[in-house]
């Protein structure tokens, strides 16, 4: 039985609609962070999904060392709470560090485990300890049935809000996989899974000094995710993702959301009205 995850009037499981997280890699700057959540807020509203708006305050795991990295803790939870008021819309960010927990939990309504962290004990019991929603992306290195004791750790800190991420597994240099098994096994630890459909095409360090992707096939991992019977999807977008600073070459172009969001719901109510209450 999966547990379902519930925040305000957005629920992660069951037979629910797919939720849609979805944003910027990184805050580039107040505007356009803004300009982004607006839109998002738009198509999600007309098409009636669950949505959550992600961004991160700072990127730690780049490439290279001069990579852009965002504005930080500071600056950056202040422009995600001024979206979160202003758009009325939960949000969702990633923290690095045991110092970063409750300072962004002062904001966040999820916390998100990056998939290089998935295993760091400390890190995981200070984000169960906010009390918040904790997102745990699983390792490219992990099998899914790995992500079990992974999910112990935060239930043994007191917390069962629990979402797990698959965003692709490693194959090979610079390449990652998605095995669709793998949404089924990790529904059976009993918490809603969500499927990163732009970090999956991602090519980790495929240009030397930064990342590549192939963003062609975000759709086609997306419809299979949501067919696969995954509880969410995770994406992130962008108005002009050849300008993007982190994770262009993987990103959605916003302008191409709406028409693949229908067809995903589409999809989704099919895998729902068959999936056992």
């Amino acid at each position: 039985m999966v547990r379902t995850v519930k925040l305000d009037q957005v629920a992660f499981g069951g037979n629910k609609p797919f939720v849609l997280i979805a944003g910027p890699c990184v805050i580039e700057s107040k505007a356009l962070t803004l300009k982004i959540a607006l839109q998002l807020a738009d198509i999600t509203q007309r098409l009636k999904i669950p949505f959550v708006f992600k961004a991160s305050f700072d990127k730690a795991n780049r490439t290279a060392l001069r990579s852009f990295r965002g504005p930080g803790l500071k600056k950056g939870l202040e422009i995600l709470a001024e979206i979160k008021q202003d758009v009325g819309v939960p949000i969702l960010t990633d923290i690095h560090s045991v110092d970063q927990a409750d300072a962004a939990a002062q904001v966040a309504d999820i916390l998100q485990i990056p998939a290089f962290l998935c295993r760091q004990t400390d890190l995981l019991v200070a984000a169960a300890r906010t009390g918040k929603i904790v997102n745990i992306k699983k390792g490219q290195f992990l099998a899914p049935w790995d992500m079990t004791q992974v999910a112990r750790k935060v239930e043994a800190s007191g917390n069962r809000k629990i979402l797990l991420t698959d965003r692709g597994t490693s194959f090979g240099y610079n390449t990652l996989i998605s095995d669709f098994r793998g949404i089924g096994i990790m529904r059976e630890i009993g918490y809603p899974v969500i499927f990163d459909a732009t970090h999956s095409v991602q090519q980790p360090g495929g240009k030397g000094t930064a990342s590549g992707g192939q963003s062609e096939f975000v759709p086609l991992l997306s419809r299979a995710a949501v067919a696969a019977g995954c509880d969410g999807l995770f994406m992130e977008v962008h108005p002009d993702p050849a300008r993007a600073k982190s994770d262009g070459p993987n990103m959605i172009d916003l302008k191409t959301l709406e028409d693949l969001l229908v067809d995903l719901t589409a999809i989704d109510q099919i895998v729902k009205r068959r999936r056992p209450a």
